[in-house]
């Protein structure tokens, strides 16, 4: 067991005594860091606070689009609150395109979550932030289009899903992925495995969202991110140990922790 980082967890999303038990295990499972993404301001909030009680924490702040759009004064307020608090964060996250929301009610339009994740990479050029995507199938391209248009690099898309132009475009751009649990049982996300840089890959948890296979009905812990570096070794027919420093050292320069 080698050291990790959970590149992508929604740690306020956890109740307090599993906050807790996660970060009192962290050094027992060699887990450094966690990136803790933010779903609206409340959640920026709590991230914030909880990045002051345990330094292993690091937090970004945004929108997840999976979600109603904000109102115009509380986008303001975010932005506002962001602008103040930017030396807190780490990255710009999660923010990103509704696909699955989209999938469910088809009256939803596109557009005006278009225009307000492009107020959110213009923030994270202004600042010079990582960004955290939550962008997939065909919703990639068109965020692709976006950082692209604003000329930003250091762009983290996790738990990706999509197309081979769309997953070879952004290995040409140099943009990151990481990796969640289901790699042990997707075949999906095996592949992109076997088709994505090692050194554009990070790992993560996603937690507190629940995972299938030996994971079922079990807490999403940072410790499951041990099985998917071995099985990322196993799909990628490289040395264990050198998957690890690889995905570790991949995810501390990356978010400059």
């Amino acid at each position: 067991m080698e050291k990790i980082v959970d590149a992508h967890i929604h740690l306020d999303h956890y109740d307090q005594e599993e906050i807790s038990l996660i970060m009192k295990e962290l050094d027992q499972i060699h887990c450094s860091n966690l990136i803790s993404v933010s779903f609206d301001l409340e959640s920026c909030k709590k991230n914030a606070q909880l990045a002051k009680q345990f330094p292993q924490v690091k937090p970004a702040f945004g929108f997840h689009p999976e979600q109603e759009l904000p109102l115009e004064q509380e986008v303001v307020e975010l932005f506002n609150w962001m602008s103040e608090n930017r030396d807190e964060m780490v990255a710009v996250g999660e923010v990103g395109l509704p696909y699955y929301l989209r999938s469910e009610n088809q009256e939803i339009s596109l557009d005006p979550y278009i225009l307000l994740l492009d107020e959110f990479l213009k923030f994270a050029k202004k600042w010079d932030k990582p960004v955290v995507l939550h962008a997939v199938y065909d919703d990639a391209p068109i965020v692709c289009d976006l950082l692209e248009k604003h000329n930003i690099k250091h762009a983290h898309f996790h738990w990706f899903k999509g197309d081979l132009i769309t997953i070879e475009r952004m290995i040409k751009n140099g943009y990151f992925i990481s990796i969640t649990p289901d790699v042990l049982y997707e075949e999906e996300i095996k592949q992109l495995v076997v088709t994505y840089p090692l050194s554009q890959m990070m790992v993560e948890t996603d937690g507190p969202w629940r995972f299938e296979g030996d994971f079922t009905g079990k807490m999403t812990h940072p410790a499951m991110i041990h099985e998917s570096v071995k099985m990322i070794a196993k799909l990628k027919k490289e040395d264990l140990s050198f998957v690890y420093k690889s995905l570790y050292e991949n995810t501390k320069h990356f978010y400059g922790i």
